[in-house]
């Protein structure tokens, strides 16, 4: 049996890994770089600011309380350099991983020219296969504004020449939060226009805890509405906004190359089920291509599912308890199952300060230290939602969203041994529901 893979992301990269070591013949085909938006232009880049945004921060701190000296600036151009390096070095690490794994990778533009004949054509020249497996990804949505081609989305970042003087992100997610925290950093004036709310996916009590103590200098305008972008700024229903402008309004599929062959949502993401089948047979899609939640592990979930089902092995994806993130000054991160609206009277819940230790001891005095809270069913002792900041934040989550796929209650923590020193309280607040269920 053949299979190609398009779209070498973690989502085709893992599906062209796994088919492989099944034991079928795997093509990748790649028009770019291995690796995806994930690694070339978002959350690798957003993590390598952020160390530097946090260093920054720090040196800060140490030079307030006569530790340190006052670091001298940051050199743009040099960081900029520095990442593209090591993206680069990756890349090749994860290039040769694939082809140890014995994928075949190809590199060109692909375009499936008879999805019944099961053939696709790359650079002139005609590829046979069995099963194809669609893993596309997606690009910076561009919203309907005026002078939008003014504006930069985020694989524009590292090509800044210097620190913007003022910058104004437009957008009200993940990605508006993070810019906004590493600019802020890096002594940019930064303001953040929103359409809605800003962080709507945080509870209240967390995104109070980001915006006052995480992006403390940072300007949110919430409910704001942006008419019209030029090269000097934009202008909103409040007036013009002097400063560069950064969308950060999410993403749209690249799912032009299957028009007319499988079904597509409102948005352009091609519709599968759970086992990563499109409409068409034999094709499947996974990643960022089918929309959905939109992070590197669950695109690498979804390539692992469309492989094995391409392969004749039955599985089906689990979205159940997926770990969320934020990369600022202190990880934020959440596990949220239900709407806080909704109300629940067997749910009871907890909050606790986060603690001094690695990463956060020097912050006591600034009462920034973090902060967790817990909702839980107080008859079975079921862990309902999970949010928490702190520097081991990002760690802690992805077991506790193990621990509640394998139906953990909180009296299981109640003899939880942490490593000592530790910056996670959730084990205690665990601890404390304990008596529950």
């Amino acid at each position: 049996m053949k299979i190609i893979v398009i779209g070498g992301g973690p989502a085709g990269r893992l599906a062209a890994i796994e088919a492989s070591q099944i034991g079928v013949e795997i093509t990748l085909i790649e028009k770019e770089y291995l690796g995806g938006k994930c690694l070339n232009h978002g959350c690798m880049v957003t993590s390598a600011l952020n160390d530097v945004a946090r260093f920054i921060k720090d040196s800060q701190k140490f030079n307030e309380l006569n530790i340190t000296p006052e670091i001298d600036g940051i050199n743009f151009q040099n960081l900029s350099k520095g990442i593209k390096e090591i993206i680069s070095k990756i890349r090749s690490v994860e290039e040769a991983e694939t082809k140890d794994a014995g994928v075949e990778i190809l590199k060109g533009t692909a375009k499936i020219i008879d999805p019944k004949r099961k053939q696709a054509i790359v650079d002139n020249e005609t590829y046979e296969f069995d099963k194809l497996i669609m893993a596309t990804g997606s690009r910076a949505y561009i919203p309907p504004i005026k002078g939008s081609e003014n504006a930069k989305t985020h694989r524009d970042i590292l090509e800044y020449k210097e620190i913007p003087e003022k910058l104004i992100i437009v957008g009200s997610g993940v990605i508006a939060a993070e810019f906004a925290g590493v600019f802020s950093a890096l002594g940019s004036q930064v303001h953040v226009l929103c359409r809605n709310s800003f962080l709507g996916v945080l509870e209240d009590e967390v995104k109070n805890y980001v915006t006052k103590k995480l992006l403390e200098k940072v300007e949110i305008h919430e409910n704001h509405k942006v008419n019209e972008i030029n090269r000097k700024g934009l202008t909103s229903d409040t007036g013009f906004m002097y400063g560069d402008v950064l969308l950060a309004t999410g993403m749209t599929p690249n799912s032009e190359i299957l028009n007319g062959i499988v079904d597509v949502g409102d948005k352009g993401e091609v519709i599968v089920n759970q086992r990563m089948e499109t409409s068409a047979k034999d094709i499947y899609a996974a990643g960022d291509l089918i929309g959905g939640i939109g992070t590197t592990p669950v695109a690498r979930m979804e390539g692992v599912v469309a492989a094995r089902n391409a392969c004749g092995i039955i599985t089906e994806a689990d979205y159940r308890f997926i770990p969320n993130s934020i990369s600022l000054y202190h990880d934020v991160t959440f596990l949220n199952q239900e709407s806080p609206y909704v109300k629940d009277e067997k749910v009871i819940e907890g909050s606790i300060p986060g603690f001094a230790g690695p990463g956060a001891f020097w912050r006591v005095l600034d009462r920034n230290t973090g902060f967790t809270k817990v909702k839980v069913d107080s008859e079975s002792g079921e862990i309902r939602d999970v949010s928490s900041i702190s520097p081991s934040a990002r760690t802690s989550m992805a077991y506790i969203s193990k621990m509640m796929r394998d139906n953990y209650k909180t009296y299981d923590f109640d003899d939880f041994m942490e490593t000592h020193p530790s910056t996670d309280p959730i084990y205690k607040l665990m601890r404390i529901f304990s008596k529950f269920g």
